[in-house]
């Protein structure tokens, strides 16, 4: 599992260098088995800076070369030649000054040194966005927006991303810690023993309103077993569209490809809180009546990689009053997926049952980030609170409004498990006694609940 240094650092406030966070989490159980540097923009636009073009004139020598004079905030203008055809006085551009260093597609460094153009000195390098890495356009210079400052760096205009990315060796019995925020509570509880306090910081979702209640779905969960809690909501006039580059980074740290806004934000909650969710395009959704069932015997669906699928009679799926939308817990389908043409969305965050889920995922040869969550047990009490922080982002970053009141089926809820903790069996195991209130202040630190203590036991 990868998590990002950065991301967990915005649920809990450290100034642990990575080294030293990625040593504690190792000895609290989570072992780190590798360290990355991720950078969203290979060399970090490092010594790349915003230019203005004072002055555009015919490279005397050469056709299609221009001689550029470009102001970079020194005293002295640059002496630039440029081949593109799109430079024109007035621009803001892209400069790459002498020692910086640019990268090629294959990833190859080459570095910007003074020379010589047909008789005419340069001094730098105007770019394309492709030779900066932040696309894939050549067909001319990068022309920036024209309120920059002269000798910004362009770095903090395209908010480039420094981040150390740890790859955790995660046992299958710590479902609790598949996301950035249950790693950071662990993360918290390690610094408490090591004489620090520092808050564990969660999403606000005080914000969450509704908006109007123009676009009702009307949910039948038929098998309450395999789905004891269903939550939905509905968003109405969003646009979709790519996420903006916070977000983009967020995901490419980890390894996701942005897809998305909608579905980026999905994946955001997902590997954030450890909450999967599922966004359907309403309109898809037909008679505004979805179905939580178990499927018919080889029922056809096609999901969302294109393949055409015979479900079995034990695996449960959400629906329209006509058909399939998506296997629940594991795969979305193609008929009801998220399009640049959708403007309404039904969003999804439920707890589904881990061993139906498993048996699912197995039988149809499929591993998601969500099944392997499900699977495992999520965590019942975060459902309606992911769902609203989820929410919240998408009519931030895609427009529209919440136009439903949440459907929350949870007719039965999941009781907390109570353990009886016997202070002579942790000696035991540990094979070293600890002072019961450290214990009791471990198990408060990492949000388990303390009923009651006794000379013997804690409940």
């Amino acid at each position: 599992m990868k998590i990002s240094y950065n991301w967990i650092k915005q649920y809990v406030n450290t100034d642990w260098s990575p080294e030293k966070t990625s040593e504690l989490l190792t000895d609290l159980g989570l072992e780190v088995e590798g360290t990355e540097v991720f950078q969203s923009v290979k060399g970090g636009l490092e010594g790349i800076v915003v230019g203005e073009v004072l002055d555009c004139m015919q490279h005397p020598n050469a056709d299609r070369l221009k001689l550029t004079s470009v102001n970079v905030g020194n005293n002295e203008p640059l002496k630039i030649v440029c081949g593109a055809p799109n430079v024109t006085k007035g621009q803001k551009v892209a400069v790459a000054t002498i020692g910086a260093t640019l990268y090629t597609a294959e990833g190859e460094p080459w570095k910007i040194k003074k020379g010589k153009i047909r008789g005419e000195e340069s001094h730098g390098m105007l770019c394309a966005e492709d030779e900066l890495g932040l696309g894939t356009g050549h067909e001319g210079i990068l022309v920036l927006d024209n309120d920059l400052k002269a000798g910004t760096a362009l770095s903090d205009y395209f908010e480039v991303e420094d981040d150390i990315v740890f790859e955790i060796g995660l046992t299958p019995n710590r479902a609790d810690a598949m996301s950035h925020f249950g790693t950071a509570r662990d993360l918290r509880a390690g610094l408490i023993q090591n004489g620090l306090n520092p808050e564990l910081m969660s999403p606000s979702v005080s914000g969450f309103h509704v908006n109007s209640r123009t676009l009702k779905i009307d949910i039948d969960v038929k098998d309450k077993i395999k789905a004891p809690r269903y939550c939905g909501v509905t968003i109405t006039g969003v646009k979709v569209d790519n996420s903006p580059t916070w977000l983009q980074n967020k995901l490419k740290v980890i390894g996701l490809v942005p897809i998305n806004n909608i579905v980026d934000i999905t994946n955001f909650v997902l590997h954030g809180l450890g909450q999967p969710l599922h966004a359907f395009d309403a309109d898809k959704i037909t008679d505004k009546k979805l179905i939580v069932r178990t499927a018919h015997k080889n029922e056809k669906f096609t999901t969302l990689d294109n393949v055409e699928r015979k479900l079995h009679q034990d695996d449960l799926v959400i629906c329209n009053s006509k058909q399939p939308m998506c296997i629940a817990g594991v795969f979305g389908g193609i008929n009801s997926c998220i399009s640049a043409t959708t403007t309404n969305i039904f969003l999804e965050s439920a707890y589904f049952d881990p061993v139906s889920i498993r048996k699912t995922a197995k039988r149809h040869g499929l591993s998601t980030d969500a099944s392997f969550r499900f699977e495992r047990g999520i965590d019942p009490n975060i459902t309606k609170y992911a769902l609203k922080h989820a929410a919240l982002l998408i009519t931030e970053i895609a427009g529209g409004e919440i136009s439903s009141d949440i459907w929350d089926e949870y007719p039965s809820k999941i009781e907390d498990t109570q353990v009886l903790l016997s202070y002579k069996n942790i000696t035991n195991i540990i094979g070293q006694e600890i002072p019961k209130e450290t214990i009791k202040q471990i198990l408060t630190s990492l949000e388990i609940k303390v009923n009651s203590v006794t000379e013997a036991v804690l409940l």
